[in-house]
């Protein structure tokens, strides 16, 4: 039997972005500005508003093998020709060809899935989660602002891997190799490891700013 990976092959346009790394059920805004990129999504809002996003490293001057379906939900035509639209992410796949790369890249790609889950991970999402949590809490106190999050995070293991990874700011490698991750287990392990760093540290230099701001009288 063919695997889910492999029932689908298509070709489909690529948006290569530099460090931006796109997940599933995640918003992404997009301006649109570039002539070859205005041809691209002109082309994709006369079919099924789909292309792929794939993460661009300049320091490699390469684009990344895995990316992630974004579905134009919402676009403007302004003067100048220029879009601004919003997109959301919609399957992961790995592009296995170049198909041609002018006037821009469009590739050969395969739709990739999650194996399926050997065991229950709801405990596991319930302890990232409760890192979040932690991190947040933590954040709060060392900026003197109050930081809350979103009431709407998904609570199923799947999706709420994507959604943490998504929010893991300035480390695009990182958000790279969760993306493409086939095992929501691994993923979500990946993410508490990364978490509890985090709040390790947090925890540190909330100690040393209380410290700071409430010495111990020597008398």
């Amino acid at each position: 039997m063919a695997s889910s990976s492999s029932i689908a092959v298509r070709e489909l346009p690529l948006f290569p972005l530099p460090e931006v790394v796109l997940f599933p059920a995640i918003p992404l805004p997009l301006h649109i500005f570039e002539f070859r990129y205005r041809i691209m999504i002109n082309t994709i809002l006369e079919s099924d508003s789909r292309f792929g996003v794939v993460m661009f490293d300049p320091t490699q001057g390469k684009v990344a093998s895995v990316g992630c379906c974004a579905e134009i939900i919402q676009h403007q035509r302004l003067p100048d020709d220029r879009i601004k639209m919003i997109t959301l992410g919609q399957q992961r796949f790995r592009v296995l060809e170049a198909v041609r790369e002018k006037p821009y890249l469009v590739g050969l790609v395969e739709w990739i899935e999650d194996v399926p889950p050997q065991h229950d991970l709801k405990p596991l999402a319930t302890e990232v989660e409760g890192l979040l949590r932690d991190v947040v809490r933590l954040s709060s106190k060392l900026m003197d602002q109050s930081i809350k999050l979103p009431e709407d995070i998904p609570s199923l293991p799947t999706e709420l891997s994507y959604w943490v990874a998504s929010n893991l700011y300035g480390v695009p490698a990182e958000q790279q190799a969760l993306l493409e991750m086939q095992d929501t287990a691994v993923r979500l392990e990946r993410e508490a490891e990364i978490l509890s760093s985090t709040r390790s540290h947090l925890a540190a230099k909330t100690v040393l700013k209380d410290t700071f701001e409430n010495p111990v009288d020597p008398n």
